[in-house]
């Protein structure tokens, strides 16, 4: 009997560690270092830029005029309940030539969340964006960088493309500044990299996209001034394989 409970348990933490286990790709220097591609490394010549949560009523046209005025284009991974209850702006962002992707129906820990519910979420936001934008999405980013095995499953059967971050600003905090985003965006931004920016507060501090907003002139000039070309991801330059 004992034997069989250790069997049982074994075999337990087994199937925990096998659904669980692309999760493993939210460590960013394990992610950098052994899965490149869903880390966003393209080009060393590029950056690309990329927005969370989204669409915002008030935040996403404030971030589609800056980026207008910059001529700057970049991926924005929608959530598909606020581009329900937004849809307006999401085809804005369509319309002004960005490219978008998919973030989940619901902002949920997938962790959190069984192999129906998993599946079910992100069927539902990649028909949803297409459905409303008129565009197919090809890239998906699992809320909190956090993925499942269902997860990844079945963004393979819907075409997509797991791409996280090489660097972020931490810009959803109380405390974030646009001071502080661009210091923590500088320190990790190398040619070929992703930046992780939100253009939405939906799982953020109240109007914490305003600090986002007002670092983002500065990391386009630092990015100027590097050398590097910002867009989209895809003008990343990478074949990308999930």
């Amino acid at each position: 009997m004992r034997a069989s409970r250790t069997v049982l348990a074994v075999a337990s933490v087994a199937a925990a560690v096998g659904y669980a286990g692309p999760a493993l790709a939210a460590v960013g220097p394990l992610r950098r270092r052994l899965l490149p591609d869903t880390a966003g490394i393209g080009d060393p010549h590029h950056v690309a830029l990329t927005f969370d949560d989204g669409p915002h009523p008030d935040a996403t046209p404030e971030f589609l005029r800056l980026l207008d005025t910059a001529g700057v284009r970049a991926t924005f991974f929608l959530l598909g309940g606020m581009l329900e209850e937004y849809p307006r702006v999401g085809t804005a962002i369509v319309a002004a030539g960005h490219e978008v992707a998919v973030h989940g129906y619901e902002h949920r820990l997938l962790l959190k969340r069984g192999p129906a519910a998993t599946a079910a979420d992100l069927v539902r936001a990649t028909a949803t964006i297409t459905r409303i934008t008129g565009v197919r999405p090809r890239f998906w980013r699992p809320p909190y960088g956090v993925a499942n095995t269902a997860a990844v499953l079945t963004a393979r059967r819907l075409g997509l493309t797991a791409v996280l971050w090489t660097c972020w600003g931490r810009d959803w905090t109380r405390s974030a500044t646009p001071d502080s985003i661009h210091r923590t965006v500088a320190s990790g931004l190398t040619g070929g990299g992703t930046i992780l920016l939100h253009d939405s507060d939906h799982c953020a501090a109240p109007r914490s996209w305003e600090a986002t907003l007002g670092a983002l002139p500065g990391l386009l000039t630092l990015c100027r001034v590097r050398g590097l070309d910002v867009g989209p991801l895809a003008e990343h330059g990478q074949a990308y394989k999930l």
